[in-house]
């Protein structure tokens, strides 16, 4: 894992100006993809008067500014794993915070965020090592908050070959969502919806999401 975690790391610091200029924004989500989106985001905005949201791998925060969208009276945190895509995102949210930070090691109190966002954020972790990831998501979730994790569905793994035109190597796993509810649950988690859709043209894998609360 420390192998992958440097891999993942690395990888993105050398793409993480191109990933800002091709996504910069949820363009290429599918319509059932947002709606997971808005469902999370309407369940957290009910919980409290200004909801604390953590963007868990936010990349370059092209999420950030879809949360703030939807309801500007989030308080949108993100971290991630990379110190070259986590500087994008404070470019691009300037005064937001922007914590550089592994999802198995965030270091953010207990019961500190509403809601957690990890929109593919789990793709690179292999689905036996979900635990730790798992653990620490809903280790910062208050009681009630919710989780809403998205992924490529179905199982197996694949080598990303010249990741956004850099010549550099990724790794991506694929998360069977009956596997990642089970997950979910051995974490204390209670799963509250899924989808999973058939991958549209372009697409090489069906897309799996799952929103699950912290008891």
């Amino acid at each position: 894992m420390d192998e992958l975690r440097r891999q993942t790391r690395d990888g993105y610091d050398v793409v993480a100006r191109a990933y800002a200029q091709l996504l910069p924004d949820t363009r290429y989500e599918a319509a059932p993809d947002l709606a997971m989106v808005q469902h999370f985001v309407t369940g957290v905005s009910a919980s409290a008067e200004r909801p604390r949201v953590l963007d868990a791998g936010c990349g370059t925060g092209r999420m950030i500014g879809h949360l703030a969208a939807l309801d500007p009276s989030l308080d949108v945190v993100g971290a991630d794993l990379s110190p070259a895509m986590a500087a994008e995102a404070r470019a691009a949210h300037p005064g937001r915070q922007i914590d550089v930070a592994d999802l198995s090691d965030l270091p953010h109190d207990d019961a500190s965020f509403d809601g957690v966002l990890a929109w593919y954020s789990i793709i690179h972790t292999p689905p036996h090592a979900l635990a730790p990831v798992l653990d620490e998501l809903g280790r910062v979730l208050r009681p009630g908050g919710s989780l809403l994790l998205g992924y490529q569905a179905g199982t197996g793994d694949r080598r990303l070959d010249r990741p956004y035109g850099h010549d550099v190597e990724l790794r991506a796993f694929l998360h069977h969502t009956p596997y990642v509810r089970s997950s979910l649950e051995t974490a204390g988690l209670t799963v509250d919806s899924t989808l999973d859709r058939a991958a549209r043209p372009g697409e090489p894998h069906a897309q799996g999401f799952v929103i699950a609360t912290r008891g």
